[in-house]
């Protein structure tokens, strides 16, 4: 079962990245750590020293169109920060 949804790549997960060797995912909400350290390491051949997850819930959302009001909500996902040895390193653009 794979437990990574997808690499999460924003502008401030790259700094981080590019700074401290630190790479996030979007998991799925059941996943654990250790589950998730050993996907990222069959996944992408780097050794990792630490995880780190967060839930998040979602939101309320709203918005004005023809038909009126329409009230909505965000899906609720589990984050993970994975840091990778010093010297491995996960290249996300790499099969564009």
């Amino acid at each position: 079962m794979a437990y990574i949804v997808k690499p999460l790549i924003t502008e401030k997960m790259n700094a981080i990245s590019e700074k401290s060797n630190r790479f996030g995912f979007i998991v799925r909400p059941e996943a654990n750590k250790l589950q998730i350290k050993a996907e990222v390491e069959a996944l992408y051949n780097v050794t990792v020293v630490d995880v780190n997850t967060m839930r998040y819930d979602g939101k309320n959302k709203s918005r004005y169109t023809k038909a009126g009001l329409i009230k909505g909500r965000t899906n609720a996902f589990k984050k993970a920060i994975v840091t990778v040895k010093e010297g491995d390193t996960i290249d996300f653009y790499s099969n564009i």
